[in-house]
């Protein structure tokens, strides 16, 4: 297999390559931004989980065009690394907010069972009965 590299890539394949690679720049930013404007944690956490994830799948789609086209092969290497990302970021996310709903927990002193300040709150007139 010749692992040179053999010349400049067709025009459809620039554009699409170009076109994913800023689509996962965005959407890593738009989970970077998220991080540091929204209020609470548990609105933040759900920021760079997405942009995580849909910026790596972005971005491996970017490589396999780039590598396939350019190798003459289909190129599936990167897909283990958006593999890995898909695994991994949910789990870490699930362990992140375990550990904060037992640090507010902690914060109320009851061992109840309450959720987050931030989705406590209720729509006006919620869980009250209708009149018949």
């Amino acid at each position: 297999m010749n692992d040179f590299i053999v010349g400049p890539l067709p025009l459809w394949a620039e554009i699409l390559t170009g076109l994913f690679a800023v689509m996962g720049a965005a959407f890593a930013a738009i989970g970077a931004f998220g991080l540091v404007r929204l209020p609470t944690f548990f609105r933040r956490i759900h920021a760079p989980t997405l942009g995580a994830t849909l910026g790596v799948w972005c971005t491996t789609l970017a490589t396999i065009i780039y590598f396939s086209v350019q190798g003459y092969s289909l190129f599936l290497h990167a897909v283990l690394i958006a593999f890995f990302v898909a695994l991994s970021a949910p789990v870490t996310t699930i362990f992140l907010m375990r550990a904060a709903l037992f640090r507010e927990r902690s914060k109320a002193g009851s061992g109840a069972a309450m959720p987050p300040p931030s989705l406590s709150a209720r729509a006006p007139g919620a869980g009250q009965r209708p009149h018949a």
